[in-house]
């Protein structure tokens, strides 16, 4: 009972932060600055973890991981020609990728705060440089993942169900950890407003865990023998392109979800904080 109780509590809350707002066009705004920023991202990214490696172990195991991506829409040779980016990166060229970055930072700030109750002032530059401090973690965060795909790929050399489930657990749980720690930084510094830390946590948590099945469909949507050109005159590649915007709007559509979730529990646990004491 206690549990429906709070649950109800949680959505009624989410539902009042809904009202008014079109979660599908903030959801579409937020897709645009990520279409800006994703390749700048990984390419950086992917960079910065050949200098902290070695750009030989970079290519190798991108190369790894890109064997067990599926072929029909080109995602391996697209991982392939990102990692022959990264690792030839320079350091004015990592610099110059900084600006298309940042403004998906900027997006972060305006999209989340249309559900919260918080005011702000210089919104995009607080989203801009407030996001750029996650660049130092990338690669921590980043070449885990590499070494994921490098098991994935051993895991899916074996026949057999268990080798199957394995390869899925290991992609769901790598990317969960993976986008736990950006998401916690997002929601409580690049967010306008401070939420408390037990929202945030669970919050992050819960988030990372959504969009990375997300992710796994997506990983699966690929493998699919769709013919993606058919409704655009048979352009493969317009179709492809407009397949990934779609897919990144869901993925926004979940991550905005995930913010509304934490909003909600961080009330709940101002609701249930304790008045401070009076000053005598």
């Amino acid at each position: 009972m206690q549990v429906a109780r709070e649950a109800r509590g949680l959505l009624a809350t989410i539902r009042e932060r809904l009202r008014g707002r079109d979660t599908a066009l903030i959801a579409a705004g937020l897709t645009f600055y990520a279409g800006i920023a994703v390749v700048p991202a990984l390419v950086l990214a992917l960079g910065l973890t050949s200098w902290l490696t070695s750009p030989a172990t970079v290519r190798e195991l991108t190369g790894r991981l890109a064997d067990v991506l599926p072929a029909e829409l080109g995602a391996p040779d697209a991982l392939e020609r990102l990692a022959e980016a990264g690792t030839g990166l320079s350091p004015l060229g990592a610099v110059l990728t900084l600006l298309p970055i940042s403004l998906y930072g900027e997006g972060l700030r305006r999209a989340l705060l249309r559900f919260s109750p918080a005011s702000d002032r210089f919104t995009a530059w607080r989203g801009r440089l407030l996001s750029l401090p996650l660049l130092l973690v990338a690669p921590l965060l980043l070449y885990p993942l590499l070494l994921v795909g490098r098991l994935l790929a051993e895991l899916a050399e074996r026949p057999g169900v268990g080798a199957a489930i394995g390869g899925f657990a290991a992609g769901y749980y790598s990317v969960l950890l993976g986008l736990t720690v950006p998401l916690i930084w997002v929601f409580r510094v690049v967010a306008a407003g401070r939420l408390r830390w037990r929202a945030v946590l669970a919050g992050a948590l819960f988030t990372a865990a959504s969009l990375s099945g997300f992710l796994q469909g997506f990983v699966l949507f690929l493998s699919l023998p769709l013919e993606l050109g058919a409704p655009f005159g048979g352009l493969t590649v317009v179709g492809g392109v407009v397949a990934v915007g779609f897919w990144l709007f869901l993925l926004h559509l979940v991550l905005l979800a995930g913010w509304l979730c934490t909003e909600a529990l961080d009330a709940r646990l101002r609701r249930g904080d304790p008045a401070p004491a009076p000053v005598s």
